[in-house]
């Protein structure tokens, strides 16, 4: 009778063990998720600052860009962390003429649209 009991209690035991571990596992997998979440948050914010940053210094800029917007959009782009980006916007501007300066633009916003994730 007392061996039944035991075997119960530890079947019991076992049976909230691996509930408890299923629990966490699936605990972790939602963690994970929103951490990653986060970061894409994160890294669509940097982003779009670059992005609008761009559009209003370059894009839609009337005179010569100053060197406290140079290095603002130095510094956005640079927070992005991403060296295709960073190569294409050097590309940019190292551009001799307005021609080579537009494809280069063209370039850049392109790859600023494949980093935003949705």
């Amino acid at each position: 009778m007392i061996r039944k009991i035991i075997n119960i209690l530890l079947a019991l035991s076992l049976a909230v063990n691996l509930l408890l571990g299923a629990f966490l596992v699936f605990a972790k997998i939602e963690a994970n998720e929103a951490i990653k979440q986060v970061k894409v948050q994160q890294i669509n914010g940097k982003a779009l600052i670059f992005t609008k940053l761009f559009v209003q210094k370059v894009l839609q800029g009337q005179e010569e860009i100053n060197f406290d917007d140079r290095l603002q959009l130095e510094n956005a782009v640079r927070d992005l962390n991403d060296q295709a980006i960073f190569s294409q916007w050097q590309r940019f501007t190292k551009a001799r003429t307005n021609e080579e300066a537009q494809l280069e633009a063209g370039s850049l916003f392109t790859l600023l649209l494949d980093k935003i994730s949705y």
